[in-house]
């Protein structure tokens, strides 16, 4: 693939591979972060929902960017959530993963808060100015209950270091009117709309799936580039079980880290709390579906 994007263009938003104790498993995330690249990924989220952020340190997060940064930064952009409903903690994220080797930035609404839209572009105004690292909006009012409005991104594609968005909104009109009018690059934030976000002139994904289907969707980007939509069409229908398996059967990050395991590529399924290793039915749905769609 040719990157027109800071972001890179095919990226998963990374697990956090643990210890069954919960630590961090730090030789788990350097072979992870080495199988993204190695099967297609020109670009590795860490620290995102899927890196189960909310759980993790401060600290933690940082260690974790640093290694990926480390590990193929050589290779592959290293984009870092810095989301957070407390601007200053959203602040002080985006100096220590660039000091850390971030080439690039996750910047989720702040949660919970239910900010008004001005305070929304205040609180991403200001994570843009301590930094000169190309940031990528992430618009997921699913989680966040906070959307960024057609009229916010507008106003935030004025701000130089804010070049991008990935969309979980679901709202492709809303967001062709902002594709149309600003520079702003969009990325597909579901796995199940990846196809229709590139037909509609998205530069790539963010993906979870991505974790065990990298060279799929590799070749889905490319098929769309070349003008094949018929080939793109016949990986997206081949990965619906393997989609429907890790995106519908319980959460992301919980069967997405079941799913490196039966492919060997990560030791231990381990999350942490609130969250809960898949029971035996859920596995059984997951080795079915990687297998029908021919990634088992």
């Amino acid at each position: 693939m040719s990157t027109a994007s800071p972001f890179g263009r095919l990226l998963t938003a990374m697990v956090s591979p643990m210890h069954p104790d919960g630590s961090l498993d730090l030789d788990g995330a350097r072979r992870l972060a080495e199988h993204l690249v190695d099967t297609g990924h020109d670009g590795i989220v860490v620290n995102g929902t899927t890196g189960e952020s909310a759980t993790l340190s401060e600290d933690e997060s940082i260690e974790m960017v640093r290694l990926v940064a480390d590990t193929v930064g050589d290779r592959a952009k290293v984009v870092a959530g810095v989301g957070s409903n407390a601007t200053a903690h959203s602040v002080a994220m985006t100096r220590r993963a660039a000091d850390a080797g971030a080439t690039g930035l996750l910047l989720v609404t702040p949660y919970y808060n239910k900010p008004t839209q001005a305070g929304v572009v205040a609180h991403c105004r200001a994570v843009a100015e301590v930094t000169d690292l190309p940031v990528m909006l992430y618009d997921i009012p699913g989680r966040t209950a906070i959307p960024f409005t057609t009229e916010t991104l507008r106003e935030l594609a004025t701000v130089p270091s804010i070049r991008a968005v990935k969309d979980a909104k679901g709202d492709p009109w809303a967001s062709t009117k902002v594709m149309a009018a600003t520079d702003l690059l969009y990325f597909s934030g579901d796995d199940a709309t990846t196809l229709p976000w590139l037909s509609l002139g998205a530069v790539g994904t963010v993906s979870v799936v991505g974790h065990v289907a990298g060279r799929e969707y590799a070749a889905m980007i490319e098929a769309v580039d070349r003008g094949d939509l018929a080939a793109a069409r016949d990986i997206h229908r081949r990965l619906v079980p393997a989609v429907d398996a890790i995106m519908s059967t319980s959460q992301g990050a919980i069967m997405a880290k079941a799913a490196l395991v039966e492919l060997g590529i990560i030791e231990h399924p381990t999350v942490r709390l609130p969250l809960l290793e898949s029971p035996p039915e859920h596995l059984d749905i997951l080795r079915t579906g990687l297998k029908e769609s021919g990634l088992l």
